[in-house]
Protein backbone atom coordinates (compact mmCIF):
# COMPACT_ATOMS: atom_id res chain seq x y z
CA UNK A 1 0.00 0.00 0.00
CA UNK A 2 1.22 3.52 -1.28
CA UNK A 3 0.52 5.28 2.10
CA UNK A 4 1.47 2.69 4.56
CA UNK A 5 2.12 4.22 7.64
CA UNK A 6 1.15 8.06 6.87
CA UNK A 7 -1.46 9.91 8.81
CA UNK A 8 -4.02 12.23 6.71
CA UNK A 9 -5.87 14.53 7.88
CA UNK A 10 -9.09 15.14 5.75
CA UNK A 11 -11.55 18.65 6.50
CA UNK A 12 -15.19 17.98 5.76
CA UNK A 13 -14.75 14.40 5.27
CA UNK A 14 -18.43 13.60 6.91
CA UNK A 15 -19.68 13.38 3.36
CA UNK A 16 -19.02 13.82 -0.57
CA UNK A 17 -15.95 13.98 -1.71
CA UNK A 18 -14.30 14.71 1.53
CA UNK A 19 -15.78 11.13 2.55
CA UNK A 20 -14.50 9.92 -0.12
CA UNK A 21 -10.54 10.56 -0.44
CA UNK A 22 -10.32 10.01 3.45
CA UNK A 23 -12.06 6.47 2.68
CA UNK A 24 -9.42 6.12 -0.48
CA UNK A 25 -6.49 6.97 1.73
CA UNK A 26 -7.58 4.59 4.16
CA UNK A 27 -7.28 1.90 1.93
CA UNK A 28 -3.62 2.94 0.80
CA UNK A 29 -2.66 2.08 3.88
CA UNK A 30 -3.22 6.06 6.14
CA UNK A 31 -4.56 6.62 8.77
CA UNK A 32 -7.26 9.34 9.03
CA UNK A 33 -8.51 12.24 10.60
CA UNK A 34 -12.03 12.93 10.48
CA UNK A 35 -13.53 16.48 10.74
CA UNK A 36 -17.31 17.28 10.48
CA UNK A 37 -18.69 20.35 11.29
CA UNK A 38 -22.68 19.74 11.73
CA UNK A 39 -22.28 16.26 10.76
CA UNK A 40 -21.27 13.99 13.36
CA UNK A 41 -23.16 10.94 11.89
CA UNK A 42 -21.24 11.37 8.80
CA UNK A 43 -18.36 11.58 10.15
CA UNK A 44 -18.80 8.52 12.50
CA UNK A 45 -20.14 6.59 9.31
CA UNK A 46 -17.06 7.31 7.72
CA UNK A 47 -14.86 6.38 10.05
CA UNK A 48 -16.21 3.19 10.22
CA UNK A 49 -15.12 2.91 6.86
CA UNK A 50 -12.02 3.92 7.32
CA UNK A 51 -11.69 1.00 9.95
CA UNK A 52 -13.10 -1.64 7.65
CA UNK A 53 -10.28 -0.85 5.37
CA UNK A 54 -8.19 -1.99 8.39
CA UNK A 55 -6.49 1.84 9.48
CA UNK A 56 -7.00 3.74 12.72
CA UNK A 57 -9.66 6.50 12.19
CA UNK A 58 -10.29 9.70 14.61
CA UNK A 59 -12.87 11.75 14.77
CA UNK A 60 -12.98 15.86 15.96
CA UNK A 61 -15.41 18.42 15.44
CA UNK A 62 -13.57 20.92 13.46
CA UNK A 63 -14.77 25.18 12.50
CA UNK A 64 -12.34 26.29 9.78
CA UNK A 65 -13.17 29.70 10.32
CA UNK A 66 -11.40 29.33 13.52
CA UNK A 67 -7.86 29.36 14.03
CA UNK A 68 -7.93 28.24 17.63
CA UNK A 69 -10.54 25.57 16.36
CA UNK A 70 -7.93 24.37 13.97
CA UNK A 71 -4.93 24.20 15.64
CA UNK A 72 -6.88 22.38 18.88
CA UNK A 73 -8.41 19.74 16.24
CA UNK A 74 -4.64 19.25 14.76
CA UNK A 75 -3.62 19.04 18.60
CA UNK A 76 -6.30 16.49 19.49
CA UNK A 77 -5.19 14.13 16.01
CA UNK A 78 -1.96 14.35 16.43
CA UNK A 79 -1.69 13.18 19.58
CA UNK A 80 -4.22 10.06 18.78
CA UNK A 81 -2.60 8.95 15.42
CA UNK A 82 0.90 10.96 15.15
CA UNK A 83 2.00 13.85 12.90
CA UNK A 84 0.07 14.15 10.13
CA UNK A 85 1.77 13.34 6.28
CA UNK A 86 -1.15 14.46 4.43
CA UNK A 87 -3.63 17.20 4.77
CA UNK A 88 -6.56 17.68 2.57
CA UNK A 89 -8.27 20.85 2.93
CA UNK A 90 -11.99 19.77 1.33
CA UNK A 91 -14.08 21.74 3.55
CA UNK A 92 -16.21 24.23 1.67
CA UNK A 93 -18.92 26.89 1.40
CA UNK A 94 -21.07 27.93 -1.42
CA UNK A 95 -23.00 31.03 -1.75
CA UNK A 96 -26.58 29.18 -1.54
CA UNK A 97 -28.03 30.65 -4.42
CA UNK A 98 -27.19 33.59 -7.17
CA UNK A 99 -26.74 37.20 -4.83
CA UNK A 100 -25.52 40.17 -7.05
CA UNK A 101 -22.88 42.12 -5.43
CA UNK A 102 -25.26 45.13 -4.63
CA UNK A 103 -27.28 43.06 -2.69
CA UNK A 104 -24.72 40.58 -0.63
CA UNK A 105 -24.97 41.13 2.93
CA UNK A 106 -21.65 40.92 4.95
CA UNK A 107 -22.10 38.07 6.57
CA UNK A 108 -22.48 35.90 3.40
CA UNK A 109 -18.73 37.32 2.37
CA UNK A 110 -17.69 36.96 5.78
CA UNK A 111 -18.56 33.05 5.86
CA UNK A 112 -17.62 32.28 2.20
CA UNK A 113 -13.77 33.92 2.55
CA UNK A 114 -13.29 33.03 5.93
CA UNK A 115 -14.05 28.84 5.08
CA UNK A 116 -12.99 28.59 1.83
CA UNK A 117 -9.93 30.40 1.73
CA UNK A 118 -8.55 31.30 5.53
CA UNK A 119 -9.50 28.06 5.94
CA UNK A 120 -7.06 26.43 3.92
CA UNK A 121 -4.56 28.56 5.52
CA UNK A 122 -5.06 28.32 9.41
CA UNK A 123 -5.05 24.22 8.54
CA UNK A 124 -1.61 24.63 6.72
CA UNK A 125 -0.01 26.57 9.00
CA UNK A 126 -1.17 23.75 11.80
CA UNK A 127 -0.17 20.52 9.64
CA UNK A 128 3.46 22.96 8.77
CA UNK A 129 3.96 23.34 12.64
CA UNK A 130 4.23 19.96 13.01
CA UNK A 131 5.49 18.72 10.19
CA UNK A 132 8.99 21.61 10.59
CA UNK A 133 11.58 22.00 13.13
CA UNK A 134 11.19 21.61 15.41
CA UNK A 135 8.78 19.22 15.45
CA UNK A 136 9.30 18.07 12.15
CA UNK A 137 12.25 16.86 10.23
CA UNK A 138 14.12 19.10 8.11
CA UNK A 139 13.34 17.97 4.28
CA UNK A 140 11.21 15.30 5.99
CA UNK A 141 8.30 15.77 3.36
CA UNK A 142 4.27 16.27 2.86
CA UNK A 143 1.72 16.89 1.00
CA UNK A 144 -0.93 19.50 0.88
CA UNK A 145 -3.95 18.66 -1.44
CA UNK A 146 -6.51 21.79 -1.78
CA UNK A 147 -9.89 20.71 -3.16
CA UNK A 148 -11.01 23.88 -4.82
CA UNK A 149 -13.11 24.75 -7.46
CA UNK A 150 -13.36 25.24 -11.24
CA UNK A 151 -14.70 28.52 -10.15
CA UNK A 152 -10.85 29.05 -9.39
CA UNK A 153 -10.23 29.42 -13.44
CA UNK A 154 -14.08 30.36 -14.82
CA UNK A 155 -16.59 33.92 -13.92
CA UNK A 156 -19.21 33.16 -11.19
CA UNK A 157 -21.39 35.82 -11.90
CA UNK A 158 -23.82 36.01 -9.10
CA UNK A 159 -21.30 34.57 -6.50
CA UNK A 160 -18.71 36.61 -6.31
CA UNK A 161 -17.36 35.86 -3.03
CA UNK A 162 -16.73 32.07 -3.92
CA UNK A 163 -15.23 32.49 -7.05
CA UNK A 164 -12.74 34.87 -5.37
CA UNK A 165 -12.14 32.40 -2.35
CA UNK A 166 -11.16 29.73 -4.63
CA UNK A 167 -9.13 31.84 -7.15
CA UNK A 168 -7.56 32.82 -3.90
CA UNK A 169 -6.61 29.12 -3.28
CA UNK A 170 -5.17 29.14 -6.63
CA UNK A 171 -2.89 31.98 -5.79
CA UNK A 172 -2.02 30.42 -1.67
CA UNK A 173 -1.07 27.11 -3.10
CA UNK A 174 1.59 28.41 -5.37
CA UNK A 175 2.46 30.60 -3.51
CA UNK A 176 3.08 27.79 -0.40
CA UNK A 177 4.73 25.59 -3.14
CA UNK A 178 7.65 27.56 -3.61
CA UNK A 179 8.12 28.63 0.11
CA UNK A 180 8.14 24.88 0.98
CA UNK A 181 10.39 23.50 -2.17
CA UNK A 182 13.30 23.06 0.33
CA UNK A 183 11.15 21.16 3.02
CA UNK A 184 10.04 18.91 -0.32
CA UNK A 185 6.34 19.27 1.14
CA UNK A 186 4.12 19.18 -2.10
CA UNK A 187 1.51 22.06 -2.54
CA UNK A 188 -0.96 20.75 -4.96
CA UNK A 189 -4.48 21.45 -5.65
CA UNK A 190 -7.49 19.60 -7.36
CA UNK A 191 -10.52 21.75 -9.03
CA UNK A 192 -13.70 19.56 -9.62
CA UNK A 193 -16.11 20.77 -11.63
CA UNK A 194 -20.30 19.56 -11.11
CA UNK A 195 -19.35 16.12 -9.00
CA UNK A 196 -22.51 14.17 -7.70
CA UNK A 197 -22.80 14.94 -3.69
CA UNK A 198 -25.17 15.74 -1.45
CA UNK A 199 -24.83 19.51 -2.32
CA UNK A 200 -25.58 19.25 -6.01
CA UNK A 201 -27.81 16.12 -5.80
CA UNK A 202 -30.86 18.34 -5.83
CA UNK A 203 -30.02 20.14 -8.77
CA UNK A 204 -28.91 16.17 -10.57
CA UNK A 205 -32.71 15.34 -9.09
CA UNK A 206 -34.44 18.10 -11.51
CA UNK A 207 -34.36 17.21 -14.75
CA UNK A 208 -34.65 20.81 -16.46
CA UNK A 209 -31.49 21.79 -13.73
CA UNK A 210 -29.60 18.27 -14.66
CA UNK A 211 -29.96 18.74 -18.25
CA UNK A 212 -29.09 22.48 -18.38
CA UNK A 213 -26.28 21.45 -16.33
CA UNK A 214 -24.93 18.72 -18.75
CA UNK A 215 -25.24 20.61 -21.44
CA UNK A 216 -21.97 22.62 -20.66
CA UNK A 217 -20.17 19.61 -19.79
CA UNK A 218 -18.70 17.51 -22.94
CA UNK A 219 -18.85 14.45 -21.02
CA UNK A 220 -22.65 15.03 -20.40
CA UNK A 221 -22.21 13.61 -16.87
CA UNK A 222 -21.22 14.37 -13.37
CA UNK A 223 -18.36 13.44 -11.94
CA UNK A 224 -18.06 11.01 -8.68
CA UNK A 225 -16.83 11.81 -5.87
CA UNK A 226 -14.44 8.26 -6.20
CA UNK A 227 -13.18 9.89 -9.16
CA UNK A 228 -11.69 12.80 -6.98
CA UNK A 229 -10.58 10.68 -4.38
CA UNK A 230 -8.71 8.31 -6.81
CA UNK A 231 -6.80 11.53 -8.38
CA UNK A 232 -6.18 12.53 -4.21
CA UNK A 233 -4.73 9.47 -3.91
CA UNK A 234 -2.04 9.91 -6.85
CA UNK A 235 -1.45 13.13 -5.49
CA UNK A 236 -0.24 11.76 -1.84
CA UNK A 237 1.16 9.23 -3.23
CA UNK A 238 5.11 9.11 -4.07
CA UNK A 239 4.34 9.03 -7.48
CA UNK A 240 3.46 13.06 -7.46
CA UNK A 241 6.82 14.12 -6.10
CA UNK A 242 7.38 15.87 -8.32
CA UNK A 243 4.47 17.60 -8.93
CA UNK A 244 4.01 20.94 -6.90
CA UNK A 245 2.18 24.38 -7.14
CA UNK A 246 -0.01 23.41 -9.44
CA UNK A 247 -3.99 22.92 -9.37
CA UNK A 248 -5.42 19.88 -11.79
CA UNK A 249 -8.90 20.54 -12.95
CA UNK A 250 -11.31 17.28 -13.19
CA UNK A 251 -14.66 18.64 -14.99
CA UNK A 252 -15.87 16.32 -18.06
CA UNK A 253 -14.56 19.43 -20.05
CA UNK A 254 -16.61 21.92 -18.46
CA UNK A 255 -13.69 24.40 -18.72
CA UNK A 256 -12.85 23.83 -22.54
CA UNK A 257 -16.23 24.25 -22.83
CA UNK A 258 -17.58 27.30 -20.85
CA UNK A 259 -18.99 30.14 -22.70
CA UNK A 260 -19.12 28.27 -26.25
CA UNK A 261 -22.06 28.15 -28.77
Amino acid sequence: MVLQGKVAFVTGSDSGIGAEIAVTLARAGADIAVTWHTDEAGARETAQRVEAAGRRAFVTQLEVMESKSVDAAFEAARNALGIPDILVNNAGKGMGGKKPVAEIADEDVEVVIRTNLMGPLWCARAFLRYRLPPHGKEGGGGKIINVSSVAQHLPTDGSAPYGMSKAGVGSFIRSLSVELAPHKINVVGIAPGLIQTPMTQERLDDPAKREASFKEIPWHRAGQPEEIAKLALFLASPDADYITGQTIVMDGGLTMNWGGA
